[in-house]
């Protein structure tokens, strides 16, 4: 049963974001930035068609391998603009963002944008928290000892080794995304305007396989694929694992309030400008759990105020560098699977 105590404590934490909201909005940082994603989509269009224009010029050659290495680019930078079109943060109607996410999600990567933002969503609500949030709950790979029980045969045999099979695994990523994205899209769950995300998603994998087997001998073919899936898997694994991965998990019933279920669960990454293009903004990743709607171009402004606020209440913001924070994702991924290693030590 939960005190008069306690309950005035959760109204004073609850009062903590609106006054931090409060800040935000005030220097308006929560204002959009329609110049900025305007040039970032013009950019991520004018390679796609020019990526897309050489792969035709060069024809039948192994030179190609480099042009789906650089494709692979482009299309996480799109997918990086469709994350923020699906947080609502380019355009202020539901509509245009939709459209947005829809075109760069479907037709440009070949991912079910209704499908990610309904998972993503969740994840929002529910970060690093077991059973809640979909972002942990990942196979093959386990990010608590619950989970890592539950495997058998192989899954279990991954489970001990994960920290080494994480990056080559991440290779694989792009494809679990399209995989996944199929399935919602073509499958029996209901979905929000599906007949265009069909559409749009046909378009794209008719498209890609059409050129990449008409104008590529079936070796180079299969070569490009593997190349521009397996990077395009990595460099999004590799973005989006700092994030989260190592940070405290969270039990199904946790009590925290908003403001400190973001942020505990949540790290920064810092690097400057060039990294915060290459991560697509998301190395601000307390800021973003905190206003999700804020425009990526102010997240960079927003860091310092509420660095600041978390330090006068007394909340650990966790900030470190790209190698470190891969570095703690591995740890942890380490210190789960040696708990099952050890577990099967003692079995035998």
């Amino acid at each position: 049963m939960v005190t008069d105590t306690s309950l005035g404590a959760n109204r004073h934490r609850g009062s903590d974001y609106a006054d931090l909201s409060r800040q935000v909005r005030a220097a308006g940082l929560l204002e959009r930035r329609r110049g900025h994603y305007a040039v970032r989509i013009g950019l991520v269009a004018a390679s796609f068609a020019g990526l897309w224009a050489l792969f035709v010029r060069l024809g039948e050659s192994w030179c190609q391998l480099a042009v789906a290495v650089a494709l692979a680019v482009v299309f996480a930078q799109a997918g990086f603009i469709g994350h923020d079109a699906g947080h609502r943060q380019i355009a202020r109607s539901h509509r245009a963002n939709d459209l947005i996410g829809i075109v760069l999600g479907n037709l440009l990567t070949g991912f079910s944008y209704g499908w990610w933002v309904d998972k993503h969503n969740r994840h929002h609500a529910h970060p690093n928290t077991e059973g809640k949030d979909p972002d942990i709950t990942v196979a093959p790979l386990s990010f608590t000892t619950g989970q890592a029980r539950r495997q058998r045969g192989p899954g279990a045999l991954v489970v001990r080794y994960q920290a080494y099979l994480f990056f080559p695994l991440l290779l694989l990523e792009g494809l679990h995304l399209h995989v996944n994205s199929v399935r919602a899209v073509f499958g029996p769950r209901r979905m929000a305007r599906r007949p265009a995300e069909a559409g749009l998603l046909g378009l794209h994998l008719g498209g890609y396989l059409a050129a990449v087997l008409l104008v590529l001998s079936p070796a180079q073919a299969v070569a490009f694929i593997v190349v521009n899936q397996a990077v395009l898997g990595l460099y999004l694994g590799c973005s989006f694992a700092p994030n989260h991965k190592g940070m405290p998990i969270l039990g199904a019933e946790d009590n925290l309030d908003y403001l400190r279920r973001q942020v505990l669960t949540s790290r920064n990454v810092r690097g400057g400008a060039f990294l915060d293009i290459v991560l697509g903004g998301l190395n601000y990743q307390i800021e973003h759990h905190l206003f999700p709607s804020m425009p990526c171009p102010n997240l960079r402004h927003a860091r310092p105020l509420v660095r600041r606020f978390c330090t006068e209440h007394d909340i650990d913001y966790h900030e470190t560098s790209l190698g470190r924070s891969w570095a703690e994702a591995l740890r942890h991924l380490h210190h789960i699977g040696s708990h099952e290693r050890r577990a099967d030590v003692a079995e035998r």
